[in-house]
């Protein structure tokens, strides 16, 4: 497996496009972008467990409800959520899809992002349809850049890899700086892969990958009500078809961790106001579900981001963290160390401080990405989790997110 350039378009039989409509006022930020497949792809997602749910989510729920899906249509500057049209306005969107490519509205996932509560006028995504339309095509950038809100770079990746002797691609796009706390996958991620898969399989997946990456992110601690990621596929790699559990399954789910990884440290350290990425590393956990808990404990904790935005080797805010996380844990063996290119350095063994140097500690977090590597001495599974530091910038852009 290797990355590639690309993204969504690596795969074969995809094209896509992003534009200015007119939702957003600032007319040089681009709001509108769809992707399509040449043929009907499986097709799964998984959906934010928050309460309060983005319109365009249910209708997704029900396009998807076959396994199978042609294309995504997503706007930002607008979450189309709380709004008493929003399932109306989230079903005209896929009829402007089916009106002007073709593709069934059922066949398409739909998706918003961004102010929750103000209406959304579905004016402008129709007069914009013909030029988002008339432009499809390799421009995976296009359509990164159209579903950004608060993001301050584009998040886009690919990986190639071979099944039963056939090159297979999978590529994704993704947004989220903040709202980012997921209980499933993350504001917005579309991926795509030529692979040829069940769409029984492919949920699998979606599921297992989700639980592994974007699920061990953390920003701030807000789930959004429009997290959405959503995977299609649509098997022109023409490798084997992949129905059960067999060995081609795994190396497909190997891949779409990679990609799906590799978005889950972009959407963290583009956290917003971050400066810094953080990753934390437990291992010795006596269950999977105890090492996930522990690293996403240590990585969503407030007075952990802020010490590591200021370079403070503060460890006693990991203990703090490991010890309400709710993780199956014996504080007595714990040992932290930070790393990053600056060096290592030990400061927690058993439970207790140990003599380290502030002056190397202070370089090693100064640094732009840290790992906080956590070891419990309790068993053999280890998990990862990504968040960033915790910054005056958050505040400043959160005050006035609306307004």
């Amino acid at each position: 497996m290797k990355f590639i350039q690309g993204g969504i378009t690596a795969p074969c039989g995809f094209r896509c496009n992003g534009i200015h409509c007119g939702i957003r006022k600032n007319k040089s930020k681009a709001d509108l972008a769809l992707i399509i497949s040449e043929v009907t792809a499986s097709a799964a997602a998984v959906y934010t467990q928050n309460k309060v749910k983005g319109a365009p989510i249910a209708v997704t729920k029900a396009n998807l409800a076959d396994g199978k899906a042609a294309a995504v249509i997503c706007n930002s500057g607008n979450a189309n959520t709380c709004n008493a049209d929003g399932v109306e306005i989230a079903e005209k969107m896929c009829e402007l899809v089916e009106k002007h490519t073709g593709i069934p509205s059922k066949d398409v996932i739909v998706a918003s992002t961004g102010v929750i509560g103000q209406k959304l006028d579905v004016t402008p995504i129709a007069d914009g349809m013909e030029e988002l339309v008339n432009g499809l095509g390799k421009k995976s950038d296009k359509a990164a850049e159209a579903i950004m809100t608060t993001d301050t770079r584009l998040k886009e990746c690919a990986v190639e890899f071979t099944l039963g002797g056939k090159t297979c691609r999978i590529g994704g796009i993704a947004k989220g700086s903040g709202m980012i706390n997921p209980n499933m996958a993350t504001m917005l991620v579309f991926v795509t892969s030529d692979v040829s898969v069940s769409p029984d399989m492919l949920k699998r997946a979606v599921k297992s990958s989700a639980d592994e990456t974007f699920n061990m992110i953390s920003v701030d601690g807000d789930t959004s009500t429009n997290d959405m990621l959503s995977v299609m596929a649509n098997g022109l790699a023409g490798n084997p078809f992949i129905e059960t559990e067999n060995e081609d399954y795994y190396t497909f789910l190997t891949a779409l961790n990679a990609v799906n990884a590799h978005l889950s440290r972009m959407i963290a350290s583009d956290g917003e106001g971050a400066t810094k990425l953080l990753e934390c590393k437990v291992s010795g956990a006596k269950t999977l579900k105890d090492a996930r808990i522990a690293a996403k404990g240590v990585i969503s904790s407030s007075l952990l981001k802020a010490a590591m935005f200021g370079s403070d080797a503060n460890w006693g805010r990991v203990l703090c963290a490991l010890g309400y996380c709710g993780a199956d844990l014996d504080v007595e063996k714990v040992g932290v160390s930070f790393i990053s290119e600056g060096g290592e350095i030990e400061v927690c063994k058993d439970g207790h401080g140990v003599d380290f140097d502030e002056v190397l500690a202070k370089k090693i977090l100064s640094e732009k990405e840290i790992v906080i590597n956590v070891t419990l001495a309790d068993g053999d599974c280890a998990a990862t989790a990504w968040g960033c530091d915790l910054t005056y910038d958050y505040v400043k852009i959160n005050g006035d997110y609306r307004t």
